[in-house]
């Protein structure tokens, strides 16, 4: 049985014998049985002809991850010719890079979304939605555990599905995940990082389709330490080197598993953006990161989405190795803002500002009255006048019933006070609203 690895068409080198392609044999000039790469010239027809092939590692050279991290920039060179920085611009092509990193992320506007579902109804069916895409990973990642097939069917359905609730209102799926997070047995990270790299591309104004590539490969993000051992995953206190490099390794073994005997109906799920966004969601803009240390222009732009989406669900999460608390996520923003420009793309980090606003949903909350409430939705206009349930009186004693407030709706005397962390002042949102 051929061994058989998909690859991009940049990856390919002389020594490789593509096996197969992703399109029908018959549509090209390639001969049926496979060709071993032996020019140049083999490699420019396959680049001209094809997006990705297979190749079989038993009858040629061996991939390496690297090469998915190709990106094609040359066609923002039309735009930076009019922004290109003249006279004595200090580090000229700084600025080159910063534009075309803003240009990058700009042309992937394709259109605007508003809420078309209210808060209320929505909640139900995005706890709906995601637990069925959560159980949907958990089959997945059990699989590949007992050494089964890839089967990214499993999952599909759920990314849909919870796509289109992002889209119809993202506030909803957002307070569904805080509530999960606070249970630290049901709560699932690569869920967490979907919902947030799909609100991200919605706020971004990506077409549906572009975001439920973004929700899959934030789902599939961390899949290669499904390989890790479990001993390693669950360790409490920091990680020695060895164990960091071992950890570091989850980013290859994802992309093998991904790549190493693909079958058809995974291929039609998998698309470049996603196996970029899994090699590159560890590289940091300022060169500190992992796998290649890569710097911010050479980080895909899916990379550098799934980069900021997977650090503020990690923030916001409780983690094995951390003797530190998980953040509350206005102390997260804060924090992402204070990386702008050094670990993450400064443009990006005030866009998903935006997109989680600086209370999310889920959020508690005190206001200068005394008055505690959680964050139900934000206002994307006036996002310190946030929508909220008023769980505690003045008092901090709690309301027999929760009313709502929308600060867009009163007067300017009463504001946001601060963030809280989860369980503050002895409130259980688990036993309140789950």
């Amino acid at each position: 049985m051929k061994k058989e690895v998909l690859i991009s068409c940049d990856a390919l080198v002389i020594g490789m014998f593509v096996s197969r392609l992703d399109r029908p044999w018959n549509e090209t000039r390639f001969p049926f049985e496979g060709i071993l790469i032996s020019s140049p010239e083999d490699i420019e027809k396959f680049k001209q002809t094809c997006t990705f092939v297979y190749v079989d590692v038993e009858q040629g050279l061996q991939p390496q991850t690297g090469p998915w991290l190709k990106t094609d920039r040359s066609k923002f060179s039309t735009e930076i010719t009019k922004i290109r920085p003249v006279g004595k611009a200090k580090h000229p092509e700084l600025q080159v890079d910063r534009a075309i990193e803003r240009l990058e992320y700009e042309a992937l506007r394709k259109t605007t979304y508003e809420k078309s579902e209210a808060f209320t109804p929505e909640v139900k069916t995005a706890h709906h939605v995601s637990n069925g895409l959560a159980g949907g990973h958990v089959q997945l990642m059990h699989d590949l555990k007992y050494g089964r097939d890839l089967d990214l069917d499993v999952v599909q359905v759920g990314v849909s599905d919870m796509v289109d609730s992002v889209i119809r209102n993202p506030d909803a799926m957002i307070w569904v995940v805080q509530l999960k997070k606070l249970d630290e047995y049901s709560y699932s990270r690569a869920l967490g990082t979907s919902v947030w790299c799909a609100t991200f591309g919605r706020h971004l104004g990506l077409e549906k389709d572009t975001i439920e590539k973004l929700a899959l490969g934030g789902l599939l993000l961390d899949i290669g330490k499904s390989y890790l051992p479990v001993d390693l995953l669950r360790k409490k206190g920091a990680l020695s080197v060895d164990e960091i490099q071992i950890m570091h390794s989850h980013v290859e073994l994802g992309i093998n598993v991904l790549t190493t005997g693909a079958n058809e109906s995974n291929i039609e799920k998998l698309n470049i953006n996603i196996l970029q966004m899994i090699t590159t969601h560890h590289e940091r803009s300022d060169g500190s990161g992992y796998p290649q240390r890569l710097i911010n222009q050479n980080i895909p732009i899916f990379g550098r989405i799934a980069g900021i989406s997977d650090s503020y669900d990690a923030m916001t999460s409780r983690r094995p190795y951390s003797d530190a608390g998980p953040l509350n996520p206005h102390e997260a923003i804060a924090d992402l803002y204070e990386l702008r420009d050094s670990k993450f793309q400064s443009e990006l980090v005030e866009q998903f500002i935006q997109t989680v606003g600086l209370y999310p949903a889920g959020s508690l909350v005190e206001l200068n009255t005394g008055q505690i409430g959680v964050v139900v939705e934000i206002n994307p206009l006036r996002r310190l006048r946030p929508k909220l349930l008023l769980l505690l009186d003045e008092n901090k004693t709690q309301y027999k019933e929760f009313d709502h407030l929308d600060l867009s709706e009163t007067d300017e005397t009463t504001q946001l006070k601060r963030g809280l962390p989860p369980g503050a002042y002895g409130i259980d949102m688990r036993e309140l609203f789950l």
